[in-house]
């Protein structure tokens, strides 16, 4: 679970849909090598887990702090919800965040929701048009069209349910046909 509160979040959707991100993001392997993902960089993998050990500010400040992740492909991205240096201080001011701290991810995570419209969406149970909304910025999500390996809807919304998230009734309605009736009755 995201370490921020689920009244602070805006209910258990929101943690659901973090908790989400964050296995479509990190991966459950590496999720619990780590500290649930807050201090993981990028290019990660199960078997080569790459950590920081400070939540005092970003991990990769500047891009010359940059990992190679793939031949010739260079990222900053670090933390549960693969947060980039590039945004990193334009939120801590914005949000007030005092550091890198699980909370501090979590906060600028809902703030990049907020601002894709998805927010809402998850509070109504609206799981596909949330995630439909949020995938431009997470490059493992559906339809983000980044290059990188895409979930698919279905496996992110058995994620999402099994962190507690509810959906709204026509989403329920293909969770129940997709999703259960596909892995023979079992969510």
């Amino acid at each position: 679970m995201p370490r921020i509160t689920p009244d602070a979040a805006g209910g258990i959707n929101v943690c659901a849909f973090l908790d989400t991100l964050a296995r479509a993001e990190i991966g459950p392997t590496m999720l619990a090598a780590s500290d649930d993902g807050y201090d993981v960089l990028v290019g990660s993998v199960p078997g080569d887990l790459h950590l920081f050990d400070s939540y005092a500010d970003h991990p990769l400040p500047s891009d010359d702090d940059a990992i190679e992740y793939a031949d010739g492909v260079f990222s900053t991205a670090a933390g549960r919800y693969q947060i980039l240096n590039t945004y990193w201080p334009h939120y801590c001011e914005q949000l007030d965040l005092p550091d890198f701290s699980p909370e501090s991810q979590d906060r600028y995570a809902i703030q990049q929701l907020r601002e894709q419209d998805a927010l809402e969406l998850i509070q109504d149970g609206r799981f596909g048009d949330a995630i439909s909304a949020a995938s431009n910025i997470w490059a493992s999500m559906p339809g983000a069209g980044y290059g990188q390996r895409e979930h698919k809807l279905k496996t992110l919304a058995q994620a999402y349910m099994n962190a507690g998230g509810q959906l709204s009734s026509e989403d329920r309605d293909w969770y129940d046909r997709a999703v259960k009736h596909s892995s023979g009755g079992a969510a």
